[in-house]
């Protein structure tokens, strides 16, 4: 896993405060690797298990994200943000990074 997987990781449990979520959102940050976030919060992911949503964009977008510089739902608009599966799962994640 990368440094920025990793910060990315450490970053997201802070954000989410022990919270979780009801699913498995994978979070694939392009050239440096994924990251899942469940129910027992962020953690590195290496795996090819199918999550609920997957979420993918470059590290300067994540990273703005987590920032707190952009909003998920623009980043989405903007396509610098790509969703696949559930929809609401990836919109209640947004809500707990906001």
């Amino acid at each position: 896993m990368s440094e920025i997987v990793d910060a990315a990781v450490t970053a997201l449990n802070r954000r989410l405060d022990g919270a979780g979520i009801d699913g498995a959102v994978r979070f694939v940050i392009e050239d440096e690797g994924a990251l899942l976030i469940g129910s027992d919060g962020a953690v590195p992911d290496a795996s090819d298990d199918d999550a609920d949503c997957t979420l993918t964009a470059s590290a300067e977008t994540f990273q703005d994200i987590l920032a707190g510089d952009l909003d998920a739902t623009s980043a989405f608009m903007s396509g610098r943000l790509k969703v696949e599966g559930n929809m609401g799962l990836a919109m209640k994640l947004g809500t707990l990074l906001s």
